[in-house]
């Protein structure tokens, strides 16, 4: 972990009840900055937390009620007319389907911009996401058109943008420990990524504000380790549980044909729109790594991705099958 920085700062964090956004409130606690996070009236997956859920969630952490949607109640009832040194947002949309999207990943991140001007905030670190490389869904637009904007803003600004998250890695964990085979799309091969843990990426993000390295700069960053392809998950997994690898292909066309069907019943009944864009993002993880991309050549580059951290997938794997530690997937669920 990083020196302790000479002088504690006041932080306004936003997305902090999200699994990533408590790794960071811990990384800055334990870094002896003062934490104010923002949380909505009801947080977590489907609004289901309520104001005492989050306090349980992040004990060391002051918390206040505010509307990230109202810019004038983020300057009320977060900023509180205080000083704070530091904006971190962690916040994302809960689905990345667009209406969604551009709600929370652009619209409601320039009320927190306007919001850390407003607390006089002279640094501002944004979770983005590695995937806005290639933007072809509508969640990655919003979070590229705010980065835009942030840099265009004249903030001070560090964008950090993750490879994957080991929960989003995770999610076939009970299907195979239940005797199923390890779904794979095409032969498992067509991508890799060098996925990283809540807690380290929470320790990056935090550094960000004592780093004078990452001032400024988009940060791509991933776990410790080689880049490891889904086939490669599957075949770990197998062997922590001691069983032979079994493995089901699904070829790519089923999920165009799944994508067609839904997008032109959505002109029909518009509630199945989110629905195809939700296969759409599916189709987008199944096709394209999650590592730094030749914007020249447009290949993947395993060794071009910084990395961090010390905690690996697969030892994640076997504290999960161990019962030390549990899936938390949310609203963003595929399998």
């Amino acid at each position: 972990m990083d020196a302790l920085p000479a002088t504690p700062q006041r932080v306004l964090l936003f997305g902090g009840t999200g699994t990533i956004g408590q790794a960071t409130a811990r990384a800055l606690r334990r870094l002896g900055h003062t934490v104010v996070c923002v949380v909505r009236a009801r947080s977590g997956p489907g609004g289901s937390a309520s104001l005492a859920d989050c306090q349980r969630l992040l004990p060391d952490v002051q918390l206040r009620v505010a509307d990230v949607m109202d810019p004038a109640a983020l300057l009320r009832d977060a900023v509180c007319g205080e000083h704070f040194d530091a904006v971190v947002s962690c916040m994302a949309s809960r689905t990345g389907a667009p209406q969604d999207a551009w709600a929370i990943d652009h619209q409601a991140q320039l009320h927190v911009l306007e919001a850390a001007r407003g607390a006089g905030a002279t640094h501002f670190v944004l979770l983005s996401a590695i995937c806005v490389q290639k933007p072809l869904l509508a969640f990655q637009h919003a979070k590229l058109a705010f980065e835009q904007a942030l840099i265009a803003s004249g903030m001070p600004y560090s964008i950090v943008r993750p490879t994957a998250f080991f929960k989003s890695l995770s999610g076939q964990i009970e299907r195979v420990r239940k005797g199923k085979p390890f779904l794979l799309f095409g032969d498992g091969t067509l991508t890799a990524c060098t996925p990283i843990s809540d807690d380290d990426l929470g320790d990056y993000i935090a550094a960000c504000l004592h780093t004078p390295e990452r001032y400024n700069r988009i940060l791509p960053i991933g776990g410790p380790g080689p880049a490891v392809t889904p086939r490669e998950q599957g075949e770990h997994l197998f062997a922590l549980l001691g069983k032979p690898p079994r493995f089901k292909q699904v070829p790519l066309a089923l999920l165009d044909g799944i994508i067609a069907l839904l997008s032109a019943l959505g002109r029909l009944f518009p509630a199945l729109q989110a629905k195809a864009e939700l296969a759409r993002i599916g189709r987008y993880y199944a096709t394209e790594s999650m590592l730094v991309r030749n914007p020249q050549t447009g290949r993947y580059d395993a060794a071009a991705t910084p990395s961090t951290g010390s905690q690996t997938l697969f030892a994640y794997y076997a504290e999960v099958l161990r019962g030390q530690a549990a899936v938390q997937r949310g609203d963003h669920a595929v399998f």
